[in-house]
């Protein structure tokens, strides 16, 4: 057994890894469409707008990358940037002063120690300026095709309701699920927990009666339970195929 997991009643490590991919599969079937949600066309476009998304939405993020950059095409030009023009760019997202030295000093870094290309490896990424793991498996497993785990508020906060885990450390919580789903699965993994957060399992209030997971769910019940209350809690622009997994509609 996993250091740290826990197990539902009666539930045996080997019972955890085949409810967590039954789930898994559940999971796939609901959101047929999860992907990363930030807008890019390279490594270096993915690995900036992943660093600006921190305390901000990606629909934020997706507003200011396109003049960012066209502005900035390459690593040499967000290590040379005025630093003035990039926080009028960067003003929407937030905290912009402090994205503005981190986007400066991660250009920086990537010409002086990679000769201007983001780095394929995790030891790597990890090593520049503002890019912890969780960045690096989003650029990884969506840049890359690399498997990677990423764990956000959405990711932790799910697989801890779902008793995947018990840790709020996640680097554990990327230890442990990784160890109950098979790793070419890990990237979409990430994609479908954090979508199902955003849409289905809310942090105050889950829409558990319209959820198609409630069965493996040692948390189902803790959310909305009335199918037709539930279903009016569903996000998101597949919210209609959502409901029809478990027979409802608006």
């Amino acid at each position: 057994m996993t250091s740290g997991a826990v197990l539902k009643p009666g539930e045996t490590h080997l019972g955890l890894v085949r409810r967590a991919r039954r789930m898994h599969r559940a999971l796939a079937a609901a959101h047929v469409d999860a992907h990363c949600e930030l807008d890019f066309t390279t490594p270096l476009e993915l690995l900036v707008a992943t660093v600006l998304s921190a305390q901000t939405t990606d629909v934020t993020v997706n507003r200011v990358t396109p003049a960012l950059f066209a502005r900035y095409p390459d690593a040499a030009a967000y290590a040379g940037a005025d630093r003035t023009e990039m926080e009028e760019i960067l003003r929407p997202t937030g905290f912009y002063r402090a994205k503005t030295n981190s986007v400066i000093s991660l250009g920086q870094a990537l010409v002086e120690t990679f000769d201007g290309e983001v780095p394929g490896r995790l030891e790597d990424l990890v090593k520049l300026p503002g890019v912890g793991r969780k960045t690096a498996n989003v650029v990884l497993g969506n840049a890359f095709g690399v498997p990677g785990i990423t764990v956000d508020t959405h990711f932790g906060r799910l697989t801890r309701r779902w008793a995947w885990t018990a840790s709020d450390d996640p680097v554990q919580v990327e230890k442990e699920v990784g160890e109950l789903i098979e790793k070419r699965d890990w990237t979409m993994l990430s994609h479908r927990v954090i979508f199902h957060g955003r849409r289905v399992c809310h942090a105050k209030k889950p829409a558990c009666g319209a959820c198609s997971i409630a069965k493996d769910c040692p948390s189902a019940g803790i959310g909305e339970t009335d199918p037709v209350k539930a279903a009016k809690l569903v996000k998101g622009p597949e919210a209609d195929h959502l409901l029809a997994l478990v027979g409802l509609e608006r």
